[in-house]
């Protein structure tokens, strides 16, 4: 899936939590972060954290790849 916003990045991330069978309780158990950032994450809120929602890819084994132009 090509991330082009944080829309996208927050469907792909959910995509995978779901794909693991993870809920958003466990997975913010698992992270220390709260429901409440992963649910802003997966629904493309501009203003959560850059560190954190790596943080998140990284716990779904995601594989973040920066394409330039």
């Amino acid at each position: 899936m090509k991330i082009s916003d944080t829309a996208s990045f927050g469907k792909a991330v959910k995509n995978r939590r779901k794909e693991l069978g993870y809920t958003q309780a466990y997975l913010s158990e698992c992270s220390g972060l709260s429901a409440s950032f992963l649910s802003n994450l997966e629904n493309g809120k501009e203003t959560v954290e850059l560190g954190k929602a790596i943080r998140v890819a990284q716990l779904l084994a995601m594989d973040i790849i920066l394409e330039t132009r």
